[in-house]
């Protein structure tokens, strides 16, 4: 039978995935009519942050930073986020831990850890539920975590370091140090530094999965590529993920954005269609690829464009107000008009917003000395 939550649900992943391969994830997601894509979209859904994130993230200054700035993106727009472990149980892959009844804000009061530290902790599989309710094992780790916290060390750390000794319920028997007090602030050590968990996942999926880490490192090092600006570098990376994995869409997009950023538009508009091809849902491709041929001077396919994106999200403020714009140079006077309208009523606080509506004003102006 068929999960509701999964079904019509489209999942984007941030990080690659320690526990299970992503192609095999993709694969139930779809038998449960899902849709399952690396990165995140507007038509995203649910975001599952992947462990292996952790791990690229302790290798930078403010990669930690970088991750919480990801999670309060996401939650801030409307996504719902979730584990790795969350992600499986949802797929029925994963059984759940037993019964539980502790509220999140029962944990908090009794184990005096953060609320937000909770919920990191949490998004990271770090209990041994993946939210509330919790269990009373969980409470346990919550005390121990808030003691490693007080101690100096970070909810990243923490995180990173849990899954090296097994199943994070087995430490609720063991006594947990922060690495600060070995010289190290960036591990924890088990029973007073005879041994450190030193924040490596302990999952071996073998060479089966060497191409997936492969993608996944291609992949996070093309994003990287393209925030810096690496336009080219980062093309060429996006180019390898699609070598590797023909049917990603995002990664064409991704290339697409990137060979525009460098002047290359001819091959900018072909990994937007190609983008298109692999999903034709696609809203982000339509509207940049309707930028581009605007850019070229192409306003009917721009138009035809924004009106496909239009109509696939009718929440999308953005081409609605490209769309007016044409309509206006066009001389579509009373058309732009309606398309101002209607963006004021998806954006009324924006600096578009002002422009939208000075261009409602113009126009109900021209029309007045019309008629007079």
């Amino acid at each position: 039978m068929t999960a509701p939550a999964v079904a019509g649900a489209v999942f984007g992943t941030i990080g690659a995935l320690a526990a299970f391969p992503l192609r095999l994830a993709a694969r139930e997601v779809e038998r449960q009519h899902g849709q399952l894509r690396r990165g995140v979209t507007r038509r995203t859904t649910h975001v599952v942050f992947g462990r292996a994130l952790l791990a690229k993230a302790g290798l930078t200054k403010n990669g930690d930073a970088e991750v919480e700035r990801r999670v309060v993106a996401e939650r801030a727009a409307g996504r719902m986020l979730l584990s790795e472990n969350g992600f499986l149980r949802l797929l029925g892959l994963m059984k759940a831990p037993e019964a539980s009844s502790l509220s999140r804000q029962s944990l908090i009061d009794q184990s005096r850890l953060s609320g937000a530290d909770l919920d990191r902790l949490s998004l990271f599989d770090a209990f041994e539920h993946d939210g509330e309710p919790y269990s009373f094992r969980d409470l346990i780790l919550a005390r121990k975590y808030a003691g490693l916290v007080a101690g100096g060390a970070t909810w990243g750390a923490i995180a990173r370091s849990v899954h090296r000794s097994g199943p994070v319920a087995s430490l609720t028997a063991k006594s947990l140090n922060v690495g600060s007090q070995h010289g190290r602030a960036d591990a924890i050590y088990l029973e007073g530094g005879q041994s450190e968990l030193d924040g490596q996942l302990l999952f071996d999926l073998g060479a089966a999965t060497r191409g997936d880490d492969t993608l996944e490192d291609l992949f996070t090092e093309a994003e990287a590529a393209e925030e810096g600006g690496d336009h080219d570098g980062a093309a060429a990376l996006y180019q390898r993920c699609l070598a590797i994995d023909p049917t990603d869409a995002i990664a064409a997009f991704n290339r697409a954005n990137c060979l525009r950023g460098s002047g290359r538009a001819a091959e900018a508009a072909h990994d937007y269609a190609r983008a298109i091809k692999l999903d034709p849902a696609f809203v982000e491709a339509w509207f940049n690829l309707a930028g581009l041929m605007s850019e070229q001077g192409r306003d009917a396919s721009a138009r035809r464009h924004l009106q496909k994106a239009i109509a696939l999200d009718r929440t999308y403020a953005d081409p609605v107000f490209n769309l007016a714009r044409l309509e206006f140079d066009a001389g579509n006077l009373l058309e732009a008009r309606r398309l101002w309208v209607r963006y004021l009523e998806l954006d009324s606080q924006s600096e578009w917003a002002g422009v939208a509506a000075r261009g409602v004003q113009f126009v109900d102006m021209q029309l007045a000395q019309s008629a007079g």
